[in-house]
């Protein structure tokens, strides 16, 4: 039986494993893009994957690849199964999209270098969308962000899994610095109210948007 390897998940057959390299936002260059083309075909990677989440998960690789495979990568570890923010997904916002309101991708890339390895009680996802065409689906994330004329309105809560959640409202008309200090201490409530393996949706329905509300604002 394989063992535990930093960085990889065992595949259902239980002989090959996945990695998930970091990919802040979803952004990617032509440099980071080539690497990848080049340990792909290098190790012969049966199966390339653009996640919902905007990584790019690498699957089917046997134990002994997946040490070397990310000594070429270079790159940090985009936890996929651990107790800690799993991503950020962000829409194009302000810096292309004709209907941005604001920085979704400055902002996402900030939360990203807030809270990248960071334990929660859960896995957590972010969703930051430039206008209230919400592309970043920041209604049914952990936590979503969601530009404005006026600023920034945060939410908390969501889920879209098998017993999808839409997230509330825990503030609106903030400045990007108000947000981000919002969510700061959402967090850190978060982190010290709720129980193990406890997603932020069910937390919230535990214990009401009105004590959350009274606990951070």
């Amino acid at each position: 039986m394989p063992g535990h390897l930093e960085g990889a998940i065992l595949q259902r057959d239980k002989q090959t494993y996945a990695i998930v390299p970091r990919t802040p936002a979803g952004m990617l260059t032509p440099e980071i893009l080539d690497t990848i083309s080049y340990v792909c075909k290098k190790y012969e990677v049966p199966i390339i994957k653009i996640t919902s989440g905007q990584r790019m998960a690498l699957v089917g690789m046997r134990e002994d690849q997946v040490e070397p495979m990310w000594e070429e990568l270079k790159w940090k570890v985009g936890r996929a199964t651990e107790l800690c923010v799993h991503y950020v997904q962000a829409c194009p916002g302000t810096a292309v999209c004709k209907l941005g309101l604001q920085d979704s991708l400055g902002f996402g890339l900030e939360i990203e270098n807030m809270f990248h390895e960071e334990p929660f009680p859960a896995k957590v996802k972010f969703g930051v969308s430039g206008c209230p065409m919400c592309c970043g689906e920041s209604y049914v994330r952990d936590v979503g962000l969601m530009g404005t004329k006026h600023g920034w309105t945060v939410i908390v809560g969501g889920n879209s899994g098998g017993r999808p959640r839409i997230g509330d409202v825990l503030a609106e008309n903030l400045t990007t610095e108000e947000a981000k200090e919002l969510v700061r201490k959402f967090m850190e409530y978060y982190r010290s109210e709720s129980g193990k393996r406890l997603r932020v949706s069910k937390f919230v329905e535990k214990v009401g948007i009105d004590a959350v509300k009274a606990a951070v604002l």
